[in-house]
């Protein structure tokens, strides 16, 4: 499992970017994602997959992209965009892509939308990853998951689906069989979000917490209920063939000491 697990770096400039992997390269660290959010976005997105193919490519990459934050001017100059992103994956290096609508989704272009203009292109062959919240319908009350999720599979352009954090493993359980269930004829990888737990991102949550991201009362309130937590859902992970993807920062040996005890150590 170690090996498999995939760590997404957060960076505010190329020099930022190149400490940290260069960390990775010096910790044998090779399945890298690159989020598409806050900073990094726009000129910053697309000079980072230029400064990573340039210097860096050893790494298997993973980019994130995100319709939102990477929307320009109007729907057509960005399905254009991403068209063109797309393309460059195969002209300059075959990473993958995981393709998020973003958190504010707009209207008429999510990633429904761009996955049934991809379909009508002529001689593009694409394997895109996609974003599924289990968490939604129960703690949220959206009930549109599911249908969205089938009709992105229906395109014939998904190879991947990335699981949404969340601390209830019976919800996850369930929609995992689901998934299985409706997809059981595509060979898809799967991917689970996983966060490393701290005080101090207890502390940041409780404060501020993240858009349809459910995490317990029982874990934002005891640091140990939370470790426990989180050496079952490793074990969920690993018995349900789902690649953790490590979104704390893990980039000291402290740190990085933290996120190998518990995919070393899962229950």
């Amino acid at each position: 499992m170690i090996k498999n697990t995939r760590f997404e770096l957060s960076f505010k400039n190329i020099t930022q970017l190149e400490n940290k992997l260069n960390f990775c390269k010096l910790n044998n660290i090779e399945n890298i994602n690159i989020p598409c959010k806050g900073l990094i976005k726009k000129d910053l997105f697309n000079y980072t997959i230029n400064y990573i193919t340039k210097n860096f490519d050893e790494l298997n990459v993973t980019y994130h992209y995100s319709l939102y934050h990477q929307y320009s001017k109007n729907k057509n100059k960005s399905y254009q965009d991403f068209l063109d992103f797309i393309k460059n994956s195969y002209n300059n290096r075959n990473y993958e892509i995981l393709l998020v609508s973003g958190s504010n989704k707009k209207k008429n272009f999510d990633s429904i939308d761009a996955l049934g203009y991809l379909k009508k292109e002529k001689n593009l062959k694409v394997k895109l990853g996609i974003a599924y919240n289990p968490y939604l319908e129960k703690y949220y009350k959206i009930s549109s998951e599911r249908e969205r999720f089938e009709r992105k599979l229906s395109t014939g352009l998904i190879n991947s689906i990335w699981f949404q954090y969340g601390t209830d493993i019976k919800v996850l359980q369930h929609e995992v069989n689901y998934l299985k269930n409706v997809s059981k004829d595509e060979k898809l990888n799967l991917f689970g979000s996983l966060f490393i737990p701290s005080k101090q991102f207890i502390a940041r949550f409780k404060y501020r917490p993240w858009k349809e991201v459910y995490i317990s009362q029982k874990c934002l309130y005891a640091l140990d209920n939370f470790c426990d937590f989180t050496r079952d859902l490793v074990s969920f992970y690993k018995n349900n063939n789902i690649t953790p993807v490590i979104e704390s920062d893990f980039t000291s040996s402290e740190k990085l000491d933290s996120v190998y005890s518990f995919i070393e150590n899962e229950r």
